[in-house]
């Protein structure tokens, strides 16, 4: 074999096995990185008609709170995609339907007065804090905060309300089921 006629076969063979184990480690974190992003999508969708669980403190007797939603523990319908999350409820006022932007922008949302009242606009705001969506409340009576998560196949809303009159604040736990 003559010099400078091309590479030796040994080169050859070197430069071969580093292009399989480019190629073997680039393979390994294009897998890496759709297992990632596919934990990170896992618990995100809340999508579906939930019903309220029973409240074992109130069954057991115990203060328990007001049953998770401070009225609104009832049947809800959240319908989702990239952009929003709408939750459509039935009350005794009729069908009540709220949209909140999932990027952290402010959404208007309008609340059912009490009593006959007239009904009033809030501003929310609604971001993910990892696989929960903190929803953040501004309304003349104090900032409430709902986060929203999958516990399993449950859905788990916790409620954070100001306290009365200065008081701590109150936070009660709602869990749905599917279907």
């Amino acid at each position: 074999r003559q010099f400078g006629s091309g590479p030796s076969p040994l080169r050859l063979m070197r430069e071969y096995s580093y292009m399989k184990r480019a190629i073997a480690i680039g393979s390994a974190m294009a897998i890496a990185l759709c297992a990632i992003v596919t934990l990170a999508a896992q618990g995100k969708d809340f999508t579906g008609k939930w019903t309220a669980d029973p409240n074992p403190a109130a069954a057991a007797g115990g203060g328990g709170g007001r049953g998770g939603g401070g009225g609104m523990s009832g049947p809800m319908t959240i319908a989702m995609d990239a952009k929003t999350m709408t939750i459509t409820r039935t009350t005794q006022a009729g069908e009540s339907k709220a949209v909140y932007n999932l990027d952290g922008s402010v959404s208007k949302i309008e609340m059912a007065g009490r009593g006959g009242a007239a009904a009033t606009t809030v501003d929310a705001t609604a971001k993910w804090d990892g696989a929960t969506l903190v929803i953040t409340t501004k309304s003349a009576n104090g900032d409430t905060t709902a986060k929203y998560s999958l516990d399993g196949a449950k859905l788990k809303v916790d409620n954070t309300r100001p306290g009365r009159g200065g008081g701590d604040p109150t936070t009660t736990t709602t869990t749905y089921t599917k279907g």
